[in-house]
């Protein structure tokens, strides 16, 4: 019998990673397939380790099930570990109390098996710990394609969402390989994407059923699925009360209408991949010279963008103001009111006053809903008193170093509180999600006002609430999204993090679920949100915001030694050090440099706002 080591990433209460080891037995084996010269990479730090390592590819019946091997060279003749990558929620194991995601553990990317194989188990010799057996009842996909060196290699992904390290063929043989795998299931070409195919077993109805999940993606950007089946961090990603299904989800694909051939006219990969190279996809868009980009001066006056009654003349206008330059902290108060749908644009100073008393009845009968639950009817309610534990944590944690919330027993706390419990009898369906607190405090921190500050939340809300489904589509699209501005306005950078495992932008999730939050100061904040609000030149102008700080970092990335690990690390380790106003010129230049592009992909214009997205039926 084989020992086989199951090595289990999850997620403790403090977000850091656990490794589990079992043993099984294993019953008669019978080799089928077997190929030499398949080399493992190991994402390794280049300086001090291998990165690759020789070894065999082999396709074995244990008892009767049909598994895909990978051992090392140097295993063969003694008894191989076999690694399984899976996901358990129970308690145990032994806790890495090295692991330091290197920021705060509730926003981290957590890695069980890269970031202990790397540190505490160097590949150098002992590479049993890189052998693995996957069930090709569990595979759930395979991707062909090749380094930008030109080395051919294979990813294997597991229905649990699981990548399995690259193997490359330095010899050949994946054709063989994928014929003999066809024994045993079929391969589905991804509509999407011709170097991907979709495994599923030999059961029409079975393979039927399955095409109507087929479409992770419709935006026709042949290689953004590759990006998140390539990531090994994607099941590992969490920190949120709803948001950690998100990796799972993206490769979970939607509905939508799929287009390819059955199983009687599939014969295996398309031949336009034969060895010994694989085609290369690439943005085809020429983009003129980036233009120069200045910022404007803050809005600093009010009354004179009035009419006698108070309505706002030219809303347009104070949006291009505020979007230029922001607003002058002392007009805040009054400009946010309107930026988040408190106060519509043409009402009168009358109609604001009516507004604003019909809204202040209405959140304090909210407020009364749950400030009126007994401790005996809350101990039956567990979805409120989970609410309630969520907001009391993070609350005693959100933005303590500003005075208006720092010290014991402060009063800006408690209104932190008693909104966010408010907010959860507004939105009982989406309830409090963590993050909320981030968007709540600086509102809270201008207005002064329980009252106003709940619903300039709930206009900021409308804008985002997707971010915290728990679906995780919307954060699904934006990612795929950023990758399709990042392919027009930087393929270079792009293919470079994906020959990295980095190419599915994971680590800019914490950017784009809570708008930079936590990336700028809170200073900067103010006037970066602001500017976001006036949704100008496009409602994805933070996409073009993210875009640009990857691009200030190209020069960090291209030609360096980076591997995931060390992307992660330096991308978090930009907290605080950006140039807001320097970051908000580089997005502008972008948009601008791709509206002026006469051949943009329809796609890239529907991600600007220059034409619209076809609406699902």
């Amino acid at each position: 019998t084989n020992s086989v080591i199951t090595i289990v990433a999850r997620l403790s209460p403090s977000q850091q990673s656990r490794v589990i080891f079992e043993e099984a037995d294993v019953t008669t084996v019978t080799l089928v397939f077997e190929k030499e010269g398949v080399y493992l990479h190991t994402n390794a730090k280049r300086s001090n380790q291998d990165t690759t390592i020789p070894g065999f590819i082999r396709i074995v019946e244990r008892g009767g099930e049909p598994a895909l091997e990978w051992s090392a060279l140097e295993d063969e003749g003694r008894n191989a570990a076999a690694v399984f990558y899976t996901k358990k929620d129970g308690e145990g194991g032994v806790e890495d109390t090295n692991f330091d995601p290197g920021y705060e553990p509730d926003w981290a990317v957590i890695s069980t098996v890269k970031r202990d194989q790397v540190r505490e188990h160097p590949p150098v010799k002992e590479t049993s710990q890189w052998s693995f057996s996957l069930p090709l009842s569990e595979l759930y996909s395979l991707r062909r394609s090749r380094f930008s060196l030109g080395r051919n290699f294979l990813v294997f992904t597991s229905r649990g969402g699981h990548p399995l390290p690259p193997l490359h063929f330095h010899r050949g043989g994946t054709r063989e390989l994928l014929r003999a795998l066809q024994r045993y299931i079929i391969l589905a070409p991804s509509p999407v994407d011709g170097r991907l195919f979709l495994a599923y077993p030999h059961d029409s109805g079975a393979l039927s059923q399955s095409f109507d999940e087929l479409h992770l993606f419709d935006d026709g950007s042949s290689d953004l699925v590759s990006r998140f089946i390539q990531d090994p961090y994607a099941t590992t990603f969490g920190g949120f009360s709803k948001v950690t299904n998100f990796f799972r989800g993206a490769l979970r694909p939607p509905d939508s209408p799929f287009h390819s051939r059955g199983p009687q006219d599939h014969h295996g990969p398309p031949s336009a991949d034969d060895e010994p190279g694989f085609e290369l996809i690439t943005c085809g868009v020429e983009l003129g010279p980036k233009p120069d980009v200045t910022r404007g001066q803050p809005l600093d006056k009010w009354e004179e963008f009035l009419d006698p009654e108070g309505r706002v003349k030219d809303p347009q206008q104070i949006k291009e103001l505020v979007f230029r330059g922001g607003i002058t902290p002392s007009l805040r108060k009054d400009v946010w009111k309107f930026l988040l749908g408190f106060y519509p644009w043409n009402s009168t100073v009358k109609e604001r006053e009516d507004i604003l008393r019909m809204k202040t009845d209405e959140y304090f009968r909210m407020k009364v809903q749950w400030k009126s639950v007994s401790e005996e009817q809350e101990m039956r309610n567990s979805l409120l008193r989970g609410y309630r534990s969520l907001i009391e944590r993070d609350v005693s944690r959100t933005d303590r170093h500003n005075t208006f919330f720092s010290g014991n027993d402060n009063p800006g706390l408690a209104l932190l509180n008693d909104v966010l419990m408010t907010y959860c009898m507004f939105n009982f369906d989406l309830g409090y999600v963590q993050g909320m607190s981030d968007l709540l405090a600086p509102l809270l921190f201008v207005t002064q006002n329980e009252v106003e500050s709940f619903w300039c939340l709930t206009g900021f809300m409308e804008m985002v609430h997707q971010n915290f489904e728990e679906s995780q589509e919307a954060m699904k699209q934006q990612l795929l999204q950023l990758s399709l501005l990042m392919k027009a306005l930087d393929p270079e950078l792009l293919d470079y993090l994906d020959s990295q495992d980095s190419g599915s932008l994971c680590f800019c999730f914490r950017w784009l679920l809570i708008w930079f939050k936590r990336e700028f100061s809170f200073e900067d904040i103010l006037s970066l949100w602001e500017v976001l609000w006036t949704r100008l030149p496009c409602e994805n102008f933070h996409l073009l915001m993210a875009a640009s700080i990857l691009e200030s970092q190209r020069g960090e990335f291209i030609g360096s030694d980076h591997d995931f690990n060390t992307i992660l690390k330096h991308i978090n380790e930009l907290t605080m050090k950006l140039d807001l106003q320097t970051v908000l010129r580089g997005a502008e230049a972008n948009y601008l440099q791709l509206a002026c592009c006469k051949e943009l992909p329809v796609k890239v214009q529907e991600v600007i706002g220059l034409v619209r997205s076809p609406q699902p039926r």
